[in-house]
This record gives C-alpha cells, structure tokens and sequence, in this order.
C-alpha cells in the first residue's frame, strides 16, 4: 500500500497473489474515487507459465465485477498464443492490467506502438520470482524491467515491483535480483 517495492514469501496457496494485487487496487480505486485520469497499462503481472497467466486473468475478472468495474478496468492477455486480432486490439486502445510473459514482455517493450502504453505503468508483479534467478529468462526479465524504468522517467513516482515466491532463497539476493543493486526492497516471510 505504501509503494515500496517488495519481495513477498509465503507457502503455496497462502494468498501472496492476491497480497500483490491489493495495493494496485487500492491505488486504482483511490484513482477512481478521485476522478484521477489514469491512462495505458497501470500493472503488468508477470507470469512464469502461460497456464498461469490464464489463470491470473480469468482470476483478475472476478474482483474486478465484484466491485462492480468492469466498465472501468480492462484487462489485457498476452502470451506466445495470443491472436492478432486482440494484439492489433491492444495496439489501438491498451488496458489498465497487463498479464503477460517474460518473453511477451520483451517483444512489446521493443516497439514503439506497444511501449507507448506502458509509460505510466505504476507496479509489475513477478509470480513464481525464484524460476527466474540465475537463468536466461531471468536475465532477459531484468532487461525489460529496466527498459520499463527508462518509460518511467517523466513519472514522478517510481515503479512498484512486487516479487512473488514460496520457495525464496536467500531473501536478501532475490530481492536485489528483484529491483537492482540501489534500489530498495522489503521483504515480507510468513511461514
């Protein structure tokens, strides 16, 4: 809630997920309930898998009508599978939610038309962080994230990361693969 990014470990099934989700929105709904503009990709979730992915947008839906903004938050799904048309659609008019791959990630911070979106992104949640360290998708995740800061350098608050893991280890060196070297980041464990 605080926008301080954060890397949160918990066993599996423990609600980190939605933990991750509570402070985006929170800061959507004070935006709403200010009559705050907030435009292009306000939250990019980051998933391992694509099966997942499908999973956290589908599971994105339900909050989102249960508070009855359906009208008001859109949701946009991009992996590998993902069909021209509703690229083409992203394209034209982005959406607040962004639930995405490494490597979808990648491709669409590496063009203008897809980048433009993301310019006013505020958090990016990192499911299953500890899949990443130490690997090449790892490596090319941490490039996007930093091409995603570069966006944000006409922001005037800094971008949110929020890492998401039940098997963490060492806390202190998957934060900092998290966010960088000089860049701060909590840690929250429950056990």
């Amino acid at each position: 809630l605080d926008r301080q990014s954060i890397l949160l470990t918990s066993p599996t099934g423990s609600g980190k997920t939605l933990a991750g989700f509570v402070g985006v929105f929170d800061f959507l709904l004070r935006k709403i309930d200010n009559h705050d503009s907030f435009d292009g990709v306000q939250c990019i979730y980051v998933s391992p898998l694509r099966a997942l992915a499908y999973d956290i947008e589908k599971n994105l839906r339900a909050p989102i009508a249960g508070m009855a903004l359906d009208k008001k938050l859109s949701i946009h799904l991009r992996t590998g599978d993902t069909t021209q048309a509703s690229r083409a659609k992203f394209r034209k008019e982005s959406a607040h939610f962004l639930v995405t791959t490494p490597e979808s990630l990648a491709v669409m911070l590496a063009q203008e038309n897809y980048a433009a979106h993301f310019r006013n992104c505020q958090f990016v949640i990192v499911d299953e962080l500890h899949s990443f360290a130490g690997n090449k998708r790892g490596s090319d995740l941490t490039i996007s994230l930093e091409r995603l800061e570069q966006l944000q350098k006409e922001n005037t608050s800094p971008l949110c990361r929020i890492g998401l893991s039940a098997t963490a280890a060492p806390l202190n060196l998957l934060a900092r693969f998290l966010v960088g070297r000089d860049r701060p980041c909590l840690v929250a464990e429950a056990l």
